[in-house]
C-alpha cells in the first residue's frame, strides 16, 4: 500500500513512513493511492467477529508490506483489550430505528481512544524496529490530548507535547491530561484558541529546525493511522444492524472532519452507507459548506461542546481531494486561497456531488441542552453535549425512517458536567473507578503565550526526557 499527498508534490510513502510523517512535505495530507474494496459477501462473513478481529480484516490492506499479520493481530488485541466493555463499541437503542454507538469505553472515555491506543502501539513497534526517537507535538480541543498521552505514555522512544487552549477545555478533560506524570509527557496551555494551537503544530511540521535533527510526529487526526482506525467502527455498527444486506445512516459530531471522513471511506470500501450527517455546534464552517457551498473562516466561539470548537477543519482537505478528481494542484490552489482570503467555494457540480451523501446541521448550546433533556426524559439515556448534537442533527436531517440511524456517541457525559447541569437533568455523574480520584491528583502544566517561538523553545529545552534536544 502506497500513500500520496492531497497536494500532489510530495513523494509517495509506505505505511511505516506515513505513520511517522504526519503532514506531507508539500503541506498536504496523506491518503491511500488506491482504496481497498470489499465485496458484500466478504463483509457479511465478518458478522460476529470480536472487535479486534474485525479491525484486522478492515485495516490489514492499509499496513500490508509494513507490518506482518501476526504482529498486527497482536497489536490490535492489546489495543482493544484495555477497553472496559466487551463489545468495545456497544449500540444503545434510543427508539425504533435510532441508535447511539458508544465510543467512550476506552481509558479516557472518548472515541479518540480507538485510534490513539492503536497509534501509540504502532509507534512503539516501528520506532523500536528502526532504533529511532521522535517528538510528538499535538493540539487538542479537549479529548485528543488525554487519549494521545494515555496511548503514548509507555512509549520508550517518544517525547510528547500536547497544546490545549488555556481555560477552554472542561475540567475533566484538562485533568485527564495534566495528571498523567512522566519524564516524556508535557502539557502546554496556550493563551489562545484551538485553531491557534493547531496552527502552531502545522507550522512546526513545516520547519522542524528547532528539533535539532529529531523527527516530529503527528497524533492529530491528520495522521493517517487515526483515520484508518476509525473506519472499523462503521463496519462494526452496520454488521450489528443487518449490514451489508441493508443500508445504514450515520450522524457524526465533528469539528475536524476526521471521524466522518472515516465513514466516507468505509462507504467507498464497500459498506452500504445511505447518508452521512455532519453535526456541528455554533462553529459551523462544515455546515455552511454542506448547506450552501461556503467554506469561510469566521470567529471561533466557546461552547458547551468544546471538542468541536474548531473553525478550520484539517481533514476536510481529504474530501476535497476526492471531489476534485484527486487533482493535487487544484487542492494546493484551494488551500492557498483559503490561507490568503479566509474562504472559498467549489464548482457547483463538485458541491452537488458531496450533497448526494452528506447532510448537515449546526446546533447551538440551547438546542444541545434541550436534546440532552429530551433524550433522558424519553429513554433514560444521558448524552454528552457532542453526542446530543449528533442526535439533534439525526432527527432533523435523516432521509429515511426505514434505514437504521446510528449516532456516534463520542464521549462519556461525565466529562461535561456543565452541559448536563444546564440541561436540568439532575442526574449525579460519577467518574468510572479508574478515574475516581481524578480531582485529587496533582496537575502538571505550563501556560505559554500564543507565540510559536516560545512553544518551540519549550519543546527544544524539555525534549529527550527532560534533557535539551
Amino acid at each position: 500500500m502506497r500513500y500520496i499527498s492531497t497536494r500532489g508534490q510530495a513523494p509517495a510513502l509506505n505505511f511505516e513512513d506515513v505513520l511517522l510523517a504526519g503532514l506531507a512535505t508539500d503541506g498536504g495530507l496523506y491518503v491511500p493511492e488506491n482504496l481497498p474494496r470489499f465485496t458484500q459477501e466478504e463483509i457479511a462473513s465478518w458478522a460476529g467477529l470480536p472487535y479486534h478481529e474485525l479491525a484486522f480484516r478492515v485495516m490489514r490492506p492499509f499496513v500490508t508490506g509494513s507490518i506482518p499479520d501476526a504482529d498486527f493481530k497482536k497489536i490490535l488485541e492489546e489495543t482493544y483489550g484495555v477497553f472496559s466493555h466487551n463489545a468495545i463499541a456497544p449500540l444503545r437503542q434510543l427508539n425504533g430505528n435510532e441508535w447511539v454507538m458508544e465510543l467512550f469505553h476506552g481509558p479516557t472515555l472518548a472515541f479518540k481512544d480507538f485510534a490513539l491506543q492503536l497509534l501509540g502501539r504502532l509507534l512503539d513497534y516501528v520506532l523500536q524496529k528502526r532504533g529511532e526517537r521522535v517528538v510528538i507535538v499535538g493540539a487538542t480541543s479537549g479529548d485528543t490530548g488525554s487519549a494521545a498521552i494515555e496511548g503514548c505514555k509507555h512509549c520508550e522512544n517518544v517525547d510528547i507535547f500536547i497544546l490545549h487552549p488555556h481555560n477552554r477545555v472542561s475540567e475533566v478533560q484538562r485533568r485527564q491530561m495534566t495528571t498523567i506524570v512522566g519524564d516524556n509527557i508535557h502539557n502546554i496551555a496556550i493563551e489562545g484558541n484551538f485553531d491557534d494551537c493547531q496552527e502552531m503544530v502545522k507550522a512546526s511540521f513545516a520547519d522542524q529546525g528547532f528539533l535539532k535533527g529529531t523527527r516530529l510526529v503527528a497524533v492529530n487526526s491528520i495522521n493517517w493511522a487515526r483515520i484508518m482506525a476509525q473506519i472499523v467502527y462503521y463496519f462494526h455498527a452496520a454488521l450489528q444492524l443487518g449490514g451489508p444486506a441493508r443500508s445504514v445512516a450515520f450522524s457524526v459530531p465533528t469539528g475536524n472532519f476526521g471521524d466522518i471522513f472515516a465513514g466516507y471511506l468505509a462507504r467507498n470500501m464497500g459498506l452500504p452507507i445511505n447518508q452521512l450527517i455532519v453535526a456541528t455546534n455554533r462553529n459551523d464552517i462544515l455546515h455552511r459548506f454542506m448547506s450552501g457551498n461556503q467554506y469561510v473562516k469566521e470567529t471561533l466561539h466557546a461552547t458547551l461542546s468544546p471538542s468541536m470548537d474548531i473553525m478550520v477543519s484539517s481533514n476536510f482537505e481529504r474530501l476535497l481531494f476526492d471531489l476534485h478528481g484527486r487533482n493535487g494542484a487544484a487542492i494546493a490552489g484551494l488551500m492557498d486561497s483559503f490561507k490568503q482570503g479566509g474562504g472559498f467555494s467549489v464548482e457547483p457540480e463538485r458541491w452537488t456531488e458531496a450533497r448526494k451523501l452528506f447532510d448537515s446541521l449546526a446546533v447551538d448550546d440551547a438546542q444541545t441542552c434541550e436534546t440532552i433533556a429530551e433524550v433522558y426524559g424519553q429513554c433514560g439515556e444521558l448524552l454528552d453535549p457532542h453526542t446530543a448534537i449528533g442526535v439533534k442533527a439525526a432527527r432533523e436531517c435523516r432521509r429515511s425512517l426505514d434505514i437504521p440511524m446510528v449516532v456516534l456517541g463520542t464521549a462519556h457525559p461525565v466529562k461535561f458536567p456543565d452541559a448536563v447541569e444546564q440541561a436540568g437533568v439532575g442526574k449525579a455523574l460519577e467518574l468510572p473507578a479508574h478515574l475516581s480520584d481524578l480531582f485529587e491528583r496533582d496537575e502538571r502544566c505550563t501556560v505559554l503565550p500564543n507565540d510559536l517561538a516560545a512553544v518551540q523553545a519549550f519543546v527544544s529545552q524539555h525534549g529527550n526526557r527532560g534533557k535539551p534536544l
